[in-house]
């Protein structure tokens, strides 16, 4: 029979006040984000250039689809295995071996020499980064109080846009062929990359491992050492003394959860909770992939923006879905989850299919159509953040990456493999009526989210996540 253990750790860290701690943590772990949208948006703005002859790759539209695919690819498959592992050998040692991974092939990308080594490193790019979503939104969750925990994840997730928004700016000038050759450009745009990542790295070697995570795998001397250490140091920082911690948790060790156990938990303990998190992994990855990666050959093919300019009309679109998560995070801990999620989803869908009828109707210019998706996203990036938390916070947390990593990899490779590639062939026809069809497929994929979460919606605000989804070892 395995030891039995009793433990207050998660009641002591949902009642501590916030304080520069938790700031740390999200630096460590949420800035990452910011890498991430730095980098993607940078292959999105050149993904015009890349096509030119003097750019060194010289690809067609229909291979900037397939590099995309291959990122989302790799993203997939890397989410499945670094999910598995985290799960197993724990949030810090994967979030350091993903973000070193994510590193080293983005460096790479810079020598690139031919497009099949491009497409390579665009897989273990997009590895690297679907490790990330798993080990650093399960690690957020279990470090942060439940009282906030939504207002964190959606601002952390949200901060994506913040690296977007950089790209899009350094583009300009990376881009510019008055000021760089185009072979060269976007080559130093992945090694600036690689830089901020480094210091990432740095300050995330702070950041502890898991209590919560540490006392299901019956360390927990270890466990209540580590919550012990951040008392001290939120006490010193704040000078407030604590509450007393609420009741207590029961806990038999465990070393490893079965791959066996983590599906019969998913399809027969909380099955309409994974249908729920399905639903909305689908139409965000969809909606998302399929839009954003092939916004500067829409640009280009329709509007004639030049490959170096495609940066300006992504700066705003950028900073509208960085402010609506940020400005919608706190109802999602207020307000409740239910109502803020249906919102996301619906509304995105719905001013998507607006979006499709102009733009078919040739009534946008490049500026207008970057003000409707500029609409769109701010719902659609809110709804894409919440579909992480809620993966994260309603499955026990035995399995909560590999959750995460399960719906990540699944949404993504309907909605993030099909839909670049359907979009880049749909915009290379050059007829508005087949990317507007475009839209309304995104548009009721999004929909189809939101009316899940109407009837399967979880209500998780302010909730300590052993109360939404006990421990399986409990």
């Amino acid at each position: 029979m395995s030891e039995m253990v009793e433990t207050s750790v998660p009641a002591r860290l949902d009642r501590l006040p916030w304080s520069s701690w938790h700031w740390m943590v999200l630096v460590g772990l949420g800035t990452v984000w910011i890498l991430d949208g730095l980098e993607v948006t940078i292959v999105s703005a050149l993904s015009e250039r890349l096509t030119e002859p003097g750019s060194g790759l010289s690809l067609s539209d229909t291979e900037i689809g397939l590099a995309t695919s291959c990122y989302v690819a790799g993203s997939v498959l890397g989410a499945l295995l670094f999910g598995y592992l985290t799960d197993r050998w724990g949030r810090k040692r994967l979030f350091l071996v993903t973000l070193g991974l994510y590193l080293l092939a983005t460096v790479l990308t810079a020598f690139s020499f031919a497009p099949w080594w491009f497409f390579v490193l665009r897989f273990l790019t997009g590895a690297g980064i679907g490790g990330e979503y798993a080990a650093i939104n399960s690690a957020i969750d279990e470090l942060v109080p439940a009282r906030v925990r939504a207002t964190v994840s959606l601002s952390v997730n949200g901060s994506y846009w913040l690296g977007a928004a950089g790209g899009a700016a350094l583009s300009l000038v990376l881009l510019n062929p008055g000021l760089l050759p185009a072979w060269l450009g976007w080559r130093l745009a992945f090694g600036l990359g690689a830089v901020l990542g480094l210091l990432i790295f740095v300050v995330r070697r702070r950041v502890p491992e898991s209590p919560r995570w540490l006392f299901t795998h019956g360390r927990t001397e270890e466990a209540d050492a580590v919550v012990t250490g951040i008392e001290n140091q939120v006490r010193e920082k704040t000078g407030q003394e604590l509450d007393e911690p609420g009741d207590s948790l029961r806990v038999r060790r465990r070393d490893r959860t079965s791959l066996l156990e983590v599906a019969r938990t998913l399809a027969t303990t909380y099955p309409r909770r994974t249908t729920l998190s399905l639903a909305l992994f689908v139409g965000q990855a969809f909606l998302y992939n399929a839009v954003y990666f092939t916004q500067g050959l829409v640009l280009g093919r329709f509007f004639g923006v030049p490959s170096s300019m495609t940066g300006a009309y992504l700066i705003p679109l950028a900073l509208g879905s960085f402010l609506g998560p940020v400005v919608l995070a706190r109802f999602f801990d207020s307000v409740g989850r239910r109502p803020m999620i249906i919102t996301s989803f619906l509304g995105s869908g719905v001013l998507l299919v607006g979006t499709g009828i102009l733009f078919e109707g040739g009534a946008f210019s490049a500026v207008t159509l970057t003000i409707a998706w500029c609409a769109v996203f701010f719902f659609a990036s809110a709804g894409a953040s919440s579909a992480y938390l809620t993966a994260s916070e309603v499955f026990p947390l035995e399995v909560r990456a590999l959750a995460i990593a399960v719906f990540y990899a699944v949404g993504t490779g309907l909605g993030g493999i099909i839909g670049p590639l359907l979009f880049s062939s749909l915009v290379e026809t050059g007829n508005a009526g087949n990317v507007a069809t475009g839209y309304y497929i995104g548009a009721a994929v999004m929909i189809v989210g939101g009316l899940a979460e109407v009837f399967l919606g979880v209500a998780a605000e302010r909730r300590s996540l052993e109360a939404i989804a006990k421990p399986l070892s409990a």
